[in-house]
């Protein structure tokens, strides 16, 4: 997979820089996507400091804008030619109520994680149907399988995004592309860790008791680790994954079965 070259959106924190580090680990050429161009280049320098020439480069884009998008992926063919692979992990999930939702919440949610799904994949499908090789996989969610209390936009976008990816499989079954939905569970990112914090603050629990909160539906009682998912993306990525397609892969503990 040394000339592959694949976009991962979301790539300067968390899952999608695990993912971006894994997949350049692998002799793929990255370019990461943000908005916040500081942690995507922080991405991008630790990956090239690693190798012997530029393996990954970083690219600020609001993956909401759709002329915004046009230009990065122009911009990141640009450097590393046509997008092989395409993980989808920009993503946004804040908490309340849904009585306490308006509309301007609601679209902010399904904005950021299923619109961006649609906007990134147009820009790469076509050139992926022509070349008859292509990897669109989309960072879904244990919420895109199962529904959670407080984060119904979330969850509602995210099981939008799951849909998406199996009706682009079965699209595109025969042409040599395919589509998958990697859903973690709670996963041990800088989002959690805030949210453990803000539980402590509020309700004044110990960090262990405020944990529980996510790791208790988790049957292995722990959080994801952000490289187990990236290494699902890898496998994702080879070619003797070519029949995998239309699945939501779970990464949850056994959280969803």
């Amino acid at each position: 997979m040394s000339t592959r070259h694949a976009v991962v959106t979301g790539g300067g924190t968390g899952i999608g820089s695990a993912i971006a580090v894994e997949l350049a680990a692998a002799g793929i050429n990255v370019s990461v996507m943000g908005r916040r161009v500081a942690p995507l280049q922080e991405v991008a320098s630790a990956i090239n400091s690693g190798s012997e020439g530029i393996q990954c480069q970083a690219i600020a884009c609001d993956v909401t804008d759709e002329e915004a998008v046009a230009r990065a992926f122009a911009q990141a063919t640009e450097h590393f030619g046509t997008v092989d692979i395409l993980v989808n992990s920009a993503g946004m999930a804040p908490t309340a109520p849904f009585h306490k939702l308006s509309l301007q919440d609601w679209r902010a949610v399904t904005t950021v994680n299923l619109d961006s799904v649609f906007l990134c994949t147009q820009q790469v499908l076509k050139n992926m149907q022509t070349q008859a090789w292509g990897r669109v996989i989309n960072i879904a969610s244990s919420a895109a399988q199962k529904g959670y209390a407080y984060v119904s936009a979330y969850c509602a976008a995210k099981h939008g995004v799951l849909g998406l990816t199996r009706a682009l499989a079965l699209e595109n079954a025969t042409k040599g592309v395919t589509f998958n939905a990697v859903c973690p569970g709670y996963t041990d990112t800088d989002i959690i860790r805030e949210s453990v914090t803000n539980i402590m603050q509020k309700t004044g629990r110990s960090e262990e008791e405020a944990l529980l909160t996510f790791t208790a539906t988790n049957p292995q009682r722990r959080l994801v680790q952000p490289a187990e998912v990236a290494a699902s993306v890898l496998w994702l990525c080879d070619n003797s994954s070519a029949s995998i397609t239309g699945q939501a892969i779970s990464v949850s503990g056994g959280e969803v079965m």
